[in-house]
This record gives structure tokens, sequence and C-alpha cells, in this order.
């Protein structure tokens, strides 16, 4: 099958230029858009964690440091953070708020909506949980640090969020504490992962 993925039209820049908490729940139920060589996938968001930047002790800007690796995160709201960790995952993250505010959402995973067959592939053949996780999920995807940086705006760059027009019902989101960041002392237990959890399945094409 085809994809049009012209139909997938990126979420404006005044989406990802709010507060990163509420750029967080919103991204909930949209569509992650990957155009490569090989072709077109898409995963819907189902779980994603909010990182608020200089004063947040699990934020990689925490204190005010820039890095090479973090100078993604001080610029223009709408754009892919993605590092490397523990040697071996790739993680995507969208910058929020905008210039001069290093906070960003991680997105830790979702389900396959199109190219399912090709995100197996990508995968080693492993077809079950296949994106619930943020390493996964950039597998998946053809995700690496080569597209650090993307302007998620557009579709240009291969890579952008869009909607489909999904209504995610507030009784089926939980707000849930952080994973991996036991380190960051008390804001190891914000309640800033937001788990959507939809009570039918949405359409896959």
């Amino acid at each position: 099958m085809t994809v049009r993925y012209e139909r997938y039209e990126p979420l404006p820049r005044a989406f990802y230029q709010r507060p990163t908490v509420d750029v967080a729940h919103d991204l909930l139920g949209k569509l992650v858009v990957r155009r490569t060589a090989e072709g077109v996938t898409v995963v819907r968001l189902t779980e994603v964690e909010a990182y608020l930047g200089t004063g947040d002790r699990a934020c990689h800007t925490f204190g005010g440091r820039r890095t090479p690796r973090t100078e993604v995160m001080w610029g223009e709201a709408g754009c892919a953070y993605i590092y490397f960790v523990y040697g071996m995952y790739h993680c995507l993250n969208v910058v929020t708020v905008g210039e001069g505010a290093p906070e960003a959402v991680l997105v830790r995973g979702g389900v396959p909506v199109v190219g399912k067959a090709l995100m197996v592939a990508r995968r080693g053949g492993r077809a079950r949980a296949l994106t619930d996780g943020p390493g996964k999920l950039c597998q998946a995807m053809a995700l690496t640090r080569e597209q650090n940086g993307v302007d998620l705006c557009a579709a240009g760059g291969g890579l952008w969020i869009s909607s489909d027009g999904i209504q995610v019902a507030e009784a089926e989101v939980r707000r849930l504490p952080r994973i991996g960041v036991a380190y960051a002392g008390e804001a190891a237990a914000w309640p800033l992962r937001f788990l959507w959890r939809p009570s039918a399945p949405a359409p896959q094409r």
C-alpha cells in the first residue's frame, strides 16, 4: 500500500511554544511521522515525559548546563532533540517553550499506525512490544543522532508530528513519576510521565 504522507500535516510551532507539561499532555494521541527511502512509518503516542529545564535535576540542562549535546534544547521550540544513551539506544525528545528555555518532552512509546512491517524488520523481526519504549521506537522508526535538530514543524526533514483528530479522554490518562531518574532527588517523584491507555484501540492503516 502506498501511503500519502502529505495528508499528515505537521503541527504548527505554536503547539510547542507552550509550557512543557501542557505540550506533554497534548502529545498523547498525536502521530510521529517518519519518511525515509524505505517508506513511511507512523506511530501514535501513548507515553511521554516532561523535562523542565534548569530547575529539574532529571533534565540534561539542569543548573544551566549547555553543551554541544544539549545545544538543541536551548534553541527554538518544535525541534527534535535526539541523544544516544547507554551506548545502545537513541531517544527522541521534542523541544518546547522557546529559545533560552531548555525544556523538552521525551517520547517514551506509542503504537504502530502505518508501516508496521517495516518497523518489525528494523527491529530484527521482533513484532511484540514493537514501539513501547524510547529506544525501541527510535530503532523502529530509523531515528538516530542524524535527525538531531530536525525541525518538526516541516516535513522536509523526514520527521514530524501530526494530528488526525483523535481525542484523548482525560479519564484514560495517568500522571506518574518519570522512569529511571532516581538520582534526581525530589524531582524523581514529580508526576511528569503521561500515560494514555485508550479504552478502545485507534484504527491502524
